[in-house]
């Protein structure tokens, strides 16, 4: 049966698509709304209600899967999906600047809990890998397309009718997302076996801390924040300043960008039957210093026509390897969780890699206006190879070799013990294992001997005397 043959998953996803959508006219709308609230002083509202967007994405998330348990998935999702329409519904009667604010709190808290609440359902409604896989390409894809297209559904909607009746169409959107969630059968998530709020609120991060290979996918979306902020905050400005180019120009880029994830998200379901996760991913990190490295060498150059062709060419390098990044990462997080585990984890996902983007957004945005492209670009790029860095060394090399490992025994410490080597007398001496063993817990077992047993007191003393 093909992918769209799941009658649950192609409602789910006719919904993802419908809400991307209307998320993307909801960013035109709040754009044209800050214009019309605060004249001149738009940009300021509108980069502080991004800014809030972010920091309620990253505090949001895990509070939210804290209580996802607790109630059935579908009520959950269709819950917020409600929640969503009935805010964007209220955004063009507001008439205060503090209005948009705290709206954009309540509709981001939200879209923090529902999105990765839905990521956690495709795991358990897709059991094959290679479907789930399918699955994770053409959410890319989804995502990617609607970036690319919503501004130009947008501006057509606005040649007929007034920026008010994007949110009206957003509403409706959300209310129709709603109504295909209610017409799925969708299991209900494992409830989890912690007890406290503040210990299943924590218990995201520290599942995904404690796990290796998800520090590396942590480092790899601190260089996708990197590279990613380029893209989002400096294209604009670099066409149009350094370029001397024009809001199609601007387009251009934009869409050669979105052309290289697409490329990615498609390619990537045959190519990862035959490569690791790790490898991919890898090759993806490399991909976006290298996209950064030509963004950096283009803006040392002051003149010269060949940079109009070249900038797409870049940008479409940075949109490949964001691409290779992102593609896989829920095939990692699948693999690395228990069913009951999995909102926790994929909530700690949402909500560490919105914190990188929140680290990188100020310096692509605050340093390119006072130092320049050149040294903001070197600066995202000395933070994206640190994330490239700690990724290569925090994932195992021989990861997908073996077993998997779970984030769960990460935290419970329920890997197989690490026994001793007999020339190593650190364990007679103090009781404790070597540090070298102990930062690496997931050494296998058969590579060790077992300590020999500690001779009794009694022949202890015999020898002594």
């Amino acid at each position: 049966m093909s992918l769209f043959g799941h009658r649950d998953y192609r409602h789910l996803f006719g919904a993802q698509l419908v809400a991307l959508f209307g998320t993307g006219l909801t960013t035109v709308a709040l754009g044209l709304l800050a214009y019309d609230l605060a004249g001149s002083r738009a940009g300021a509202v509108l980069g502080t209600a991004l800014a809030v967007k972010m920091i309620t994405y990253v505090t949001v998330a895990p509070l939210a899967v804290a209580y996802a348990d607790r109630v059935p998935r579908r009520f959950f999702l269709v819950t917020l999906d409600v929640v969503r329409a009935l805010v964007v519904l209220a955004l063009p009667f507001v008439d205060q600047v503090w209005h948009v604010y705290v709206l954009i709190v309540v509709l981001q808290s939200a879209s923090a809990a529902f999105t990765p609440a839905f990521q956690a359902v495709l795991p358990d409604l897709l059991p094959d890998e290679r479907d789930y896989t399918k699955a994770l390409s053409l959410s890319q894809l989804a995502s990617t397309t609607e970036s690319l297209l919503s501004p130009l559904l947008a501006a057509a909607v606005l040649s007929l009718v007034s920026f008010h009746w994007l949110f009206t169409g957003t509403s409706i959107g959300f209310a129709v997302s709603a109504a295909l969630v209610l017409s799925t059968r969708i299991p209900d998530a494992a409830r989890g076996d912690r007890g406290g709020a503040w210990e299943r609120t924590a218990a995201g991060i520290k599942l995904y801390t404690a796990t290796p290979r998800l520090r590396g996918t942590l480092g790899l979306d601190l260089v996708v924040a990197a590279a990613g902020s380029v893209v989002m905050v400096n294209t604009v400005n670099y066409v149009q300043d350094t370029l001397g180019g024009s809001q199609a120009d601007v387009a251009l880029l934009l869409a050669a960008n979105g052309a290289g994830t697409i490329l990615a998200a498609l390619l990537l379901p045959r190519v990862l039957d035959g490569i690791p996760d790790r490898t991919v991913m890898l090759t993806g990190g490399g991909t976006l210093l290298a996209g950064l490295t030509g963004a950096i060498a283009l803006s040392t150059v002051d003149s010269g026509g060949w940079r109009g062709a070249a900038a797409p060419a870049v940008w479409a390098v940075i949109g490949l390897g964001a691409g290779l990044v992102l593609t896989p990462v829920g095939r990692v997080l699948r693999r690395s969780s228990r069913p009951a585990d999995r909102p926790a984890i994929f909530a700690a996902r949402f909500s560490l890699s919105h914190a990188c983007w929140l680290i990188a957004y100020p310096i692509a945005g605050r340093l390119a206006t006072d130092a320049g492209f050149t040294v903001t670009w070197l600066v995202l790029g000395a933070l994206g190879v640190i994330g490239f860095v700690t990724a290569v060394r925090a994932w195992p090399r021989n990861d997908d070799a073996r077993a998997p490992f779970t984030a769960s025994n990460a935290v419970k410490g329920a890997f197989t013990p690490v026994t001793h080597r007999p020339s190593q007398p650190f364990a007679r001496i103090t009781g404790r294992r070597p540090a070298a063993t102990r930062a690496r817990p997931w050494r296998r077992a058969s590579r060790a001997v077992p300590l020999p047993p500690e001779p009794p007191r009694s022949a202890r003393r015999r020898s002594r005397s």
